[in-house]
């Protein structure tokens, strides 16, 4: 970190995109770190779905280098068959069946709080699973993590309350582990279960959540999904909208998209894990040639 940065100088954003999206970043900050620009260091990192498990990935004792060398060596798993509630389940929530679902509950909402609690009580209703769905994503982002401990340095995690629908944002003094904060942030059709409450994605708060950085002298975006929001124009929940927030406010931003080297795998097969080394490896790239602006900002 550079010894001249305060506690609200730079922030870093990992918004969500999937297995694609978390590969891609992670190869972005690979590719970065090999030419010189080391982000990990950030004052804030804040992560959304996806791009909570990258925040804590980086924050953990691996280096991007470590990281990214995973994800290029990663088998994809083989599809499961259809047999029984959980690959039913499984089955569901794949890219185009997730999109549908949840467009047609965004189409029918009158705002944002509307939406997400509309999306949180359709996802209730439909998690039949009597806590094995919980016991498996909890198992499955562990295995992914460094630890269940928050970092030291400053993190936020979004989620969303599936029975209110109000924004959730866990950070080291939430009082819950970082493993139940990333699974939150994560969980899709099925809610994720903390305590009495129960969560779901963090990006129905807001696309990236950049704006959670509001005060921070220099702020880098990572937005898998191009800035694109699946949400109505009128709410400003999209990306360009955040970013308007964040200047006026005085702060520098930059953001940064996906090109074509890292695939046509950004939209509903961005769940798809056998997306993930191509992903990576064009963020790597991406990173590499990005460098010298990127490092304009942060150093």
């Amino acid at each position: 970190m550079n010894a001249k940065s305060s506690p609200q100088e730079r922030a870093l954003v990992l918004a969500g995109g999937g297995a694609a999206g978390n590969a891609w970043e992670i190869g972005l900050v690979a590719g970065l770190a090999d030419a010189g620009v080391d982000v990990t260091g950030a004052d804030l990192i804040i992560g959304t779905s996806a791009g909570s498990t990258v925040a804590a990935q980086l924050t953990g004792d691996a280096r991007p280098a470590e990281l990214y060398a995973a994800v290029v060596a990663e088998v994809p798993p083989p599809r499961p068959g259809p047999a029984g509630p959980s690959a039913r389940r499984a089955a569901n929530s794949s890219g185009p069946s997730y999109l549908e679902w949840s467009n047609k509950i965004i189409a029918s909402a009158d705002d944002p709080a509307d939406m997400r609690r509309r999306l949180g009580a359709a996802a209730i209703a439909l998690d039949d699973s009597d806590g094995a769905n919980q016991v498996r994503w909890r198992g499955i982002v562990a295995s992914r993590l460094p630890g269940a401990r928050w970092p030291d340095q400053r993190m936020l995690i979004v989620a969303v309350d599936a029975i209110s629908g109000e924004p959730v944002v866990f950070d080291r003094a939430s009082g819950i582990d970082l493993v139940d904060a990333v699974a939150a942030s994560t969980s899709s059709m099925t809610p994720y279960r903390i305590g009495e409450k129960r969560y779901l994605n963090g990006g129905y708060r807001r696309s990236e959540n950049a704006d959670l950085a509001a005060g921070y002298q220099r702020v880098l975006v990572f937005s898998p999904f191009g800035g694109r929001s699946r949400m109505k124009a009128e709410w400003r929940m999209d990306l360009a909208s955040q970013v308007a927030e964040l200047r006026a406010g005085g702060s520098v931003v930059e953001t940064v998209f996906p090109d074509a080297g890292a695939g046509e795998v950004f939209d509903a097969n961005a769940l798809d894990p056998s997306t993930r080394p191509q992903a990576a490896r064009g963020g790597y790239d991406q990173g590499r040639s990005l460098a010298a602006s990127i490092g304009e900002l942060w150093q």
